[in-house]
Parts: structure tokens; sequence; C-alpha cells
């Protein structure tokens, strides 16, 4: 089973709390060029709903999709944020503790959705079906739980997204392989794994990449997503010496991004 979407993985090692998410998020705070914001882009989406929607996020991770725009949140939505890890619930709630709304969190495997028919306004799924073993079954789990007319939010990154990233990472792994986290879910192959379940889907890009002018937040991005025992250290400090380089001759590094959402209707 591919690491991607190996649940006790997911759950003890990669995901076990925050701090891998976090080191990733911060380079894409700290260097993209679009200056509108991804989060505040997702929840322009969110915004069509009912004043009092009930909504489900699946793999809510940190929370931050919430916090960036808890001035934007109409107070009669009940948001129930889900995640496969505790550590990750955890997360989520000390973020968004202190903004003294109402979340309920739950830990909730996407494949096996604990709520009846036809519950939610909507279900996000903010990069995270690719985690997901059985795509099709959580496909299904989330068209059930929806009512009639309710969105599936479901974003997700095209085949070349970080491809830089992606080249650095097979540098420096161990074995020489890589596996994107782009491969079983992406904007390229998301529509033809919805269209089963729903007729109306629109897909939607978010124009970005990142201009990167400092070395650290790179170097801690690539340690977020191999373990230790799994980084040849002395590639890796190869590699800094190269991007030490270029961005003093330079000025900046150039990595690019790909995001995006699809917007599926029941």
């Amino acid at each position: 089973m591919s690491r991607l979407s190996d649940q006790e993985y997911l759950k003890t090692d990669q995901y076990r709390d925050s701090t891998n998410l976090d080191a990733r998020v911060v380079i894409h705070q700290r260097f993209s060029t679009n200056a509108y914001g991804w989060f505040k882009w997702v929840f322009d989406t969110l915004l069509k709903l009912p004043e009092q929607a009930r909504i489900l996020e699946l793999g809510c991770g940190n929370g931050l999709l919430w916090r960036e725009n808890i001035d934007r949140m109409p107070p009669g939505w009940k948001i129930t944020l889900s995640d496969l890890s505790p550590g990750m619930l955890d997360a989520a709630w000390r973020n968004l503790v202190v903004t003294g709304r109402p979340f309920k969190f739950e830990e909730i495997d996407a494949q096996s959705i604990p709520y009846a028919d036809e519950t939610f306004d909507s279900v996000i799924a903010n990069h995270m079906l690719y985690h997901v073993s059985d795509r099709p079954a959580a496909i299904a789990e989330i068209r059930r739980v929806l009512k009639p007319g309710g969105r599936l939010i479901a974003t997700t990154v095209g085949q070349n997204h970080l491809k830089e990233m992606t080249e650095w990472y097979a540098r420096v792994k161990a074995n020489g392989r890589w596996e994107p986290v782009t491969n079983p879910f992406t904007l390229e192959n998301g529509m033809e794994q919805l269209a089963p379940f729903f007729s109306h889907i629109r897909l939607s890009r978010y124009e970005d990449d990142l201009q990167v002018t400092e070395i650290e937040p790179i170097m801690a991005y690539i340690r977020s997503g191999i373990r230790a025992k799994d980084l040849l250290e002395g590639e890796l400090a190869s590699l800094q010496h190269e991007l030490e380089r270029e961005l003093q001759d330079r000025g900046r590094i150039f990595i690019s991004k790909d995001s995006g959402l699809f917007e599926a209707v029941k």
C-alpha cells in the first residue's frame, strides 16, 4: 500500500501532529505570488451556501481554512471538522478554540462517514482525497450524506504542482524514488473519478507560484516529507549549497504551483 493512503502511517507518522503540515504551509504563506490567498479563494465558493448551512470538512488538518476566514463565516453555519488523525484534530481545536465559534470536532474515516443520509449542505475535502485508499467508497459516502443540491468542494493539485520540489525529494531520498502526492487524485484525473457520483462538476484553478528568497523554508519543507532515516544527508547538503548559489545569482528560487478545486453538486 502506498504511504499516501496508509492510514496507520498517516496517523502515527506524517500527520501524528501538525508539525510536518505547518512546515509546508509556511512556504506558501510567505512566498506565494498570488496575494489574494488560497484559503480566501476556497472560502469564496462556500459563501454560496445557505445562511443556516450544515457543513462537514473531511481531513481538516490544522483548521487554517476556518481560522483565515473566521470573520467571513455566517453565524448560522453549523460546522463539523473531522480528520483521521487525533493529533491533527487537536491542532485544529487549538487554532480555532480562541475564535469563540462553536465548531464540532470528530475523528472520521472518509470511507465510512457516521452520519445519516442527506445531512449536510456541503462536504469539504481539502487536499485529502489522494490520501484515501478506496476513493470510490469515500465519494459515495460524501454523496450519501449530502442533501439534494448539496455541494462537494474537493481541492487538489495538478500533476506539475511543485515539480521542482518533487525533483529535490527524489534526489535526497535514500532509495532514489519519490511518489508525488498528486498521483491518485489530481486536477487532471479528478473529474473522471467524481463523474460516476455527480452529474454537475466544475473545475477551477488557482493561479499562483512561489518566488522563494530564503533557503531554510525549502529545506524545512523537504525534511517535513521524508523521515530522517530515509534522507541522504550528504545529498541534502549538496542540494542546499546549489540552491544557495542560485539564490545568490538570481535573487529568488522559482517553484511552480498548480492548485484548484472541483465543485460537485448532488
